[in-house]
Parts: C-alpha cells; sequence; structure tokens
C-alpha cells in the first residue's frame, strides 16, 4: 500500500491527530537524545545546531507554500470544472429545441438522466459507477447526433449543437481525470512528512543541547505544522474531507432540465 492510499484510508481529522502523534514522539525522542549527549560531552558547545534548525524551518515553510500552491490549484480546477460542466450540459439542452423530434426529445431526456450522473458523491464505488453510465450515455446522444447530421449535414443549427455536445464529451474526461487522478505527487507529501518529522526532530534535540524546552511552544509549532499539512491533504482530496467542491451548480441545473419522466406514467 503507497503512502498517498495509507492518508486516503484516514479521515482528514485522523491525519491531524496521527501528525501530532509522531511528532510529540519525534520531538520528545530529539530531546532525550540531544539531553543524553551534553551529559555525555559536557566540554562539547552547542555549535551550530540553533542555525541549523532555523534553516530547516524556513525550509519546510518554502517546501509548504509550493505544496499548499499544489494543492489550491487543483482544487480550484475542481470547482471550475464543475460550473464549466453545468454550462455545457445547460446549453446543449438549450440548443437540443433546435433539433427536429423526435430527436429533439430524444436527447433532452438523455441529459435528464446524464445531469445526475455528474454530480459528485464521496462514495469512490458510486463515483465509478456513475461514470460508466455517463459514458454510456454520450455514446447514445453522440450517436443521434451523427444519424442528425447524415440526414442535414448543411444543418448550422445542428453543428452549433454538435460543438456543445463535444464540449460536454470533453469536460467528462476532464473533470474524471482532475478528480481522480490529478493529486499532489506523493513524493511531495512523503517529503512534507518526512521533512516535518526531521525538522521536529532537530527542534527537540536542539533543547536537549541547552537542557531547557517549552512545552507550550513545540504543541503551538506541532499544531501549526500539522493544521497546514492537514489542509494540504484536504485541499487534495477530490471527495471526502472538510472542504468539497460545491457542486450547487449541476443542483441548479437538474432543477431547471426536471426529472427524467417514468417509462410507464400512471393512467
Amino acid at each position: 500500500m503507497s503512502f498517498q492510499q495509507i492518508l486516503d484510508s484516514l479521515p482528514i481529522g485522523g491525519v491531524f491527530v496521527a501528525f501530532g502523534i509522531f511528532a510529540l514522539t519525534v520531538i520528545e525522542v530529539g530531546y532525550r537524545y540531544g539531553y543524553w549527549w551534553q551529559e555525555r560531552t559536557h566540554d562539547e558547545k552547542e555549535g551550530p545546531t540553533g542555525m541549523i534548525v532555523g534553516s530547516l524551518l524556513a525550509l519546510m515553510a518554502f517546501l509548504l507554500a509550493v505544496a499548499m500552491g499544489m494543492a489550491s490549484d487543483r482544487f480550484d480546477t475542481r470547482r471550475g470544472l464543475v460550473l464549466a460542466e453545468a454550462n455545457s450540459i445547460g446549453t446543449t439542452y438549450l440548443r437540443a429545441g433546435y433539433l427536429p423530434e423526435p430527436a429533439s426529445s430524444e436527447i433532452r431526456d438523455l441529459l435528464r438522466e446524464y445531469v445526475p450522473l455528474r454530480i459528485a458523491t464521496d462514495d469512490l464505488a458510486d463515483v465509478r459507477v456513475r461514470i460508466t453510465r455517463s459514458v454510456e450515455l454520450q455514446e447514445k446522444l453522440w450517436s443521434v447526433a451523427e444519424e442528425l447530421a447524415r440526414a442535414t449535414p448543411e444543418s448550422d443549427v445542428l453543428a452549433l449543437f454538435i460543438d456543445s455536445l463535444n464540449e460536454t464529451i470533453d469536460l467528462n474526461e476532464t473533470r474524471v481525470t482532475a478528480g481522480i487522478y490529478a493529486r499532489v505527487p506523493e513524493t511531495i507529501i512523503l517529503l512534507l512528512f518526512c521533512g516535518s518529522m526531521l525538522t521536529l526532530g532537530m527542534v527537540g534535540y536542539n533543547a536537549g543541547l541547552i537542557q531547557r524546552r517549552s512545552p507550550i511552544t513545540t504543541i503551538v509549532l506541532i499544531a501549526l505544522l500539522g493544521a497546514v499539512i492537514t489542509l494540504v491533504v484536504d485541499l487534495d482530496r477530490p471527495r471526502d474531507g472538510f472542504l468539497k467542491v460545491s457542486q450547487q451548480p449541476l443542483i441548479d441545473l437538474q432543477e431547471q432540465v426536471g426529472a427524467l419522466p417514468p417509462a410507464n406514467p400512471p393512467k
């Protein structure tokens, strides 16, 4: 199991708690080792350890800024794609009204079924089922468009419809890629956690060398560092977490186009 999969298996609160436990353990081990080393070598001075700790903290701040920027960009991309897809489907639905019957009604019924499938959920298995069904509906929509194109190849209205339908189909793949595969590289996340542990270990080691530490400062440092790293992980998660991409544009579109009528309406 990869490090990314281990993180994904934990709730966001669990990531913060796990980081805090590991961080407290590492900083305590570093302190005790530094204290033991100072007791063992009384004549040895602290040396440049304090300067090294400051440099490590600065390096971690830079790495956190880079990771935060990457995660934030991916979050904004997913949010923008939801709005873009809602607009594209809505345009396709409206332009379908210019097409001859029964193609117009058939396309609009397929789009009514298509819209709810595009509303993301937290269940990955359900998301994959929705993606599969979405592709099936896209093939049906494109099949209808092909038949119309063969019948009226010179139609400007049909060309506009096909253009919007093509955009809708393209946005499906773009959104799937952004929502499932476009994650912050696992190497960056692993480096964040390992770098944090190393830095906190050096903070504890330095405190042990000078045989003086501040529990409040330690707790604040761990809490802030853990909060930022947890935020990066949360932004990088496309489905669950505290920060979720709003599906409201697609929900509003679903209300606008209406529900798919039953196959056998009551008499």
